[in-house]
């Protein structure tokens, strides 16, 4: 190994002001692409793309449980279609809230005070929840549970696409957002031992599965306080001594793990002039007049992928209950496999998004859950399918739908500029979880709770449908971002022009 490179002799490549001190001269953004990926970025990865997993673990703890609290002796007066409809609207309603205005202040005032603000939300709202004695405050907490976490959503997927080298943005984006399924499988598996009544009372397990929320949140908070701003926010603020420090830290650390040097710049500089945080008008005239086209992709990837999820994360419970009698408590195995599926998408598909690219695998991923579960839908309309081969086309449906759903964020957080990111995050996140995610439950679990065969065959094709319709948006008018700076994909509202070095 070579002799580990010394300070000095790095080559300079420093922030400086040029053209007066509210200008910056800047290759912050090459700086953090041209990084092989070191410690310093699983750092980031553990302390930010972890919400995941409590997501996935507050969407699957109350799906699973829907019918343990409405239970007599429950210790709480709630139905099971309040559950599994009005609560999960109300966490739905209050994810889009959350998102959008944690988006505007993230946007405003940093990525790292938002993603620990909003964490902090999430953790007293979980926590409060196993309190519950009321429908009505088991739904202010939800909202509230929702209000939190869909914060987390439009900071943290700032933030990461913000700090991870162009090269490899796509299969980390997508591994991290897919990891809310590692949390729906630890639900799954936690919910069958809470609902055992022989180890818990009936209106004690189903409280202990919300402080499974609140201990894990806590280890996260620990993790996430030792990740850095974004330096690409820091520089568009005018902090670029800041901007330099975090860029110079993650070189040092680069250079001491593979003792050598990293390679010279061949990027012009881009100069940055600070501006005045934007109002929604200009968020909203940039989104839409300048990227119309990236607009109504943002809204079709979102919708489809919104609807199906949150219908199927709500309502699989009811289906195996309801149509081929699995014992309540035993949801939990069937659920968790899926989740498997669902995270094995993005993790063995993800290298593909950045090597085919963005275009044919996001079209191919949302064309081809579509047409599977079109497939799902005959079968089972024909009564062809058990539990467990109703299981099985599920988890292949979603092993495609899990890869495409999580290039719906990675989609939005890269094709705008860098000061609507996450404000672009939330609107689409909010717009498309609002006609998706709230329809959904609602129409979904009506159909299915009908007991009719035909409806629940209806509510798979209506899922199959936005997914088929989304992929094809996608082919027709996707934008190839795969291994291209954040910066070439959509220019800085703040940006002055390059200069020569």
């Amino acid at each position: 190994m070579a002799d580990p490179v010394k300070p000095s002799e790095r080559p300079e490549e420093r922030t400086r002001t040029s053209r007066g001190d509210d200008v910056i001269e800047t290759r912050v953004p090459a700086r953090l692409d041209r990084l092989p990926w070191c410690r310093w970025h699983w750092r980031i990865v553990i302390g930010l793309g972890t919400v995941w997993i409590l997501d996935g673990l507050e969407v699957t703890i109350v799906g699973t449980m829907a019918a343990r609290l409405a239970e007599q002796g429950s210790g709480i007066s709630i139905s099971t279609t309040q559950v599994t409809t009005v609560a999960a609207a109300v966490y739905v309603a209050g994810a889009c809230s959350g998102a959008l205005f944690f988006g505007w202040l993230t946007d405003r005032l940093g990525r790292k005070k938002l993603f620990m603000l909003t964490l902090a939300v999430y953790l007293a709202a979980t926590a409060v929840t196993a309190f519950s004695s009321s429908a009505w405050f088991f739904f202010v907490c939800r909202f509230f549970t929702g209000f939190g976490i869909g914060g987390e959503y439009a900071a943290i997927n700032s933030a990461v696409d913000e700090l991870i080298p162009a090269r490899v943005r796509g299969r980390i984006d997508l591994i991290i957002n897919g990891s809310f399924w590692i949390g729906a499988a630890f639900g799954a598996f936690a919910s069958i031992a809470l609902l055992d009544t022989a180890l818990f009372a009936t209106d004690v397990g189903w409280r202990l599965a919300f402080g499974l929320g609140l201990a894990l949140g806590l280890v996260i908070l620990l993790v996430r306080r030792h990740v850095p701003e974004s330096p690409r926010w820091l520089i568009t603020h005018g902090r670029a001594d800041e901007a330099e420090k975090v860029v110079a830290e993650a070189e040092r650390a680069v250079e001491r793990q593979t003792g050598t040097a990293l390679p010279p710049l061949t990027d012009e500089p881009i100069l940055i002039r600070e501006r005045a945080p934007l109002g929604f008008v200009t968020i909203a005239r940039t989104v839409v007049a300048r990227y119309p086209r990236r607009t109504v992709l943002g809204l079709a990837l979102f919708i489809g992928q919104a609807f199906l999820y949150n219908s199927v994360t709500f309502g699989y419970a009811v289906i195996l209950t309801q149509y081929f009698d699995v014992p309540q408590g035993d949801t939990g195995y069937y659920f968790a496999v899926i989740a498997v599926g669902n995270f094995l998408g993005p993790l063995l598909l993800g290298h593909l998004f950045d090597s085919v690219g963005r275009k044919p695998m996001i079209a191919g991923t949302y064309l081809g859950s579509g047409l599977l579960l079109f497939g799902t839908a005959v079968l089972f309309q024909h009564g062809s399918l058990s539990a467990v081969t109703m299981t099985a086309c599920w988890t292949a449906v979603l092993f495609l739908a899990s890869a495409g759903a999580s290039s719906a964020y990675l989609t939005v957080s890269e094709i705008f500029p860098l000061e609507t990111r996450a404000m672009c995050i939330a609107f689409f996140y909010a717009v498309g979880t609002a006609a998706g995610g709230i329809s959904g439950p609602l129409l979904f679990n009506s159909l299915v709770s009908t007991g009719n065969v035909s409806d629940t065959t209806l509510a798979f094709c209506i899922g199959a449908g936005l997914m088929t319709a989304a992929g094809l948006v996608e082919a027709a008018i996707g934008v190839r971002a795969e291994r291209r700076s954040l910066e070439s994909l959509a220019s800085p509202l703040s940006a002055v022009g390059t200069t020569s070095a």
